[in-house]
């Protein structure tokens, strides 16, 4: 059996192994991939593990012998799982696991923007403190999360971690999620996007990317917020229209933003948000740390072997 990771970087961009898979067949290790490389570098393949490579109809037309595609994340928006289910190609993706980390990334964006400890640091290492005629010196305005209401988009299994840390921090917790669960959750006030846009200090996004959420934060949207709002993303780029959240934000309509993902990853120079006014972005991180990273590799070892089973799981084509 031939068994070909296509991108394997950004799971293991050297501190993890994919050497393991060598007990499951022939393996083929690419670090990287464009997808005008996927049906030359799948050729005969018939198991590919596969991150953020488009594999199309069309690709998997010249991939006759491919039987199962390995997801190196949750999402899988990057397979055509229509066209593999009727090909009767296997897709199994890797839910929760890295339900932790971002719902930490998504506090340290929190945090940063609220408590500017990378400003106030560089400021110290500049001299800044040892020059202070006092014993503290303010750069910037500090602000307390205890009373603010934090409102989320979304409420799976990072969303529902977030509303717990939340409430560790003394926060309200609204909520807008497709499926409201008041009696599960008494102490969670689940509303309209609307009313979640127009009451929270803090927005923060935890939903799938679907064509109701692509663009969900948009000028409409944005308008809603009250103008000392915090937007966060660690969803999906696509959720925001760059282009108004940065006129947003250059224009004081809202205070600040913290994203760990952008429409187009890597972004194209002339994005934006990349110089957008109080704006935070970190690169796609959110999801790095190894501990994450070698837990999402376990599944996908545990996905492959079900499969091989004959007992496959995760599987989001069925």
């Amino acid at each position: 059996m031939k068994i070909v990771v296509l991108d394997g970087y950004a799971t293991n961009p050297g501190d993890l192994s994919w050497e393991w898979l060598n007990n499951y067949g022939d393996l083929t290790v690419n670090w990287r991939c464009e997808d005008s490389e996927i049906v030359e570098n799948a050729m005969d393949a018939d198991v590919v593990i596969n991150n953020k490579c488009n594999i199309t109809r069309e690709v998997m037309n010249q991939l006759p012998k491919l039987k199962y595609i390995g997801l190196q994340s949750t999402g899988y928006n990057a397979v055509d799982i229509v066209a593999a289910r009727e090909k009767g190609i296997i897709v199994s993706n890797v839910p929760a696991y890295s339900t932790n980390e971002v719902a930490q990334h998504t506090f340290a964006l929190i945090l940063e923007i609220s408590n500017h400890v990378g400003s106030y640091s560089e400021a110290v290492r500049g001299g800044d403190w040892c020059s202070a005629p006092n014993f503290c010196f303010y750069l910037e305005p500090l602000d307390e999360l205890n009373n603010k209401t934090i409102g989320i988009i979304g409420f799976g299994s990072i969303g529902k971690r977030v509303a717990q840390i939340s409430k560790a921090f003394g926060m309200n917790v609204i909520v807008n999620t497709p499926h409201p669960k008041n009696e599960e959750y008494p102490d969670i006030a689940f509303c309209s996007l609307d009313e979640l846009l127009e009451k929270s200090d803090i927005i923060t996004c935890h939903c799938p990317l679907t064509e109701k959420t692509t663009k969900l934060i948009n000028e409409t949207t944005i308008s809603k917020m009250k103008k000392s709002a915090i937007f966060i993303n660690t969803s999906r780029g696509a959720v925001v229209d760059d282009q108004a959240l940065a006129d947003a934000l250059n224009n004081g309509r809202i205070a600040a933003a913290g994203l760990d993902v952008l429409t187009v990853e890597p972004p194209k120079e002339d994005n934006p948000l990349l110089c957008a006014k109080n704006c935070y972005i970190t690169p796609h991180i959110a999801w790095g740390a190894k501990q994450t990273r070698a837990r999402l590799m376990k599944t996908i070892e545990e996905n492959l072997k079900a499969f091989l089973d004959g007992n496959p799981q995760n599987v989001v084509n069925k």
